[in-house]
């Protein structure tokens, strides 16, 4: 998918079994590509993005985020995320979108700070039973690569980044930033 592509009119069902249609009529969608669930640099990721979900929803972005694992082991990794969470374990959507894994997900030394803070992060949430460990073999393995892609009304794909490293992702203030470019631009 690049950006002078159209993303086809779609439903996908979340983990939860709610519906919902991509793209939305209504609003930009924010479709993010993460890693295995359970993954500790995805964690600590969507921890700042539902920290800030009610600036990300009052910029008329509504966040969907896809795994590359199945729906049961999504339900017991991220039971307290509030975010549309699709589950993905034959990463249709990946092929889809030109989401690639590879080696350099982790080797590349700009990913390590962020796996020590989440491995930190995950360790402490596990030892006060908040969550169960990460799976030991992650469904589709541990070398996905993140992306993002922000998607119009209409389908159209507005900006894209496909990560080089498993912390190479959009902040939550650069998906404002983009959002916010994207509507002064339509004006």
């Amino acid at each position: 998918m690049s950006l002078s592509s159209s993303v086809p009119a779609r439903t996908l069902t979340t983990i939860a079994g709610s519906e919902i249609g991509i793209p939305d009529p209504d609003r930009l969608v924010h479709l993010q590509f993460r890693r295995f669930a359970g993954c500790p640099v995805c964690s600590l990721h969507l921890r700042s993005f539902v920290l800030r979900r009610d600036e990300i929803a009052a910029a008329g972005i509504h966040e969907v985020v896809v795994f590359h694992s199945s729906a049961a082991e999504l339900r017991a990794q991220t039971a307290a995320v509030p975010l549309d969470l699709i589950a993905d374990p034959g990463r249709a959507l990946y092929r889809e979108f030109g989401v690639e894994s590879g080696y350099r997900a982790l080797l590349d030394p700009r990913a390590w700070p962020a796996i020590v803070r989440g491995v930190v992060r995950e360790l402490g949430a596990i030892r006060r039973h908040e969550k169960p460990p990460p799976p030991s073999s992650p469904e589709g393995g541990r070398l996905g690569l993140p992306a993002d892609f922000l998607i119009a009304p209409d389908g159209a794909v507005l900006v894209a980044k496909r990560g080089a490293h498993a912390d190479d992702q959009w902040s939550v203030d650069e998906l404002l930033a983009h959002a916010a470019h994207v509507t002064r631009a339509s004006r």
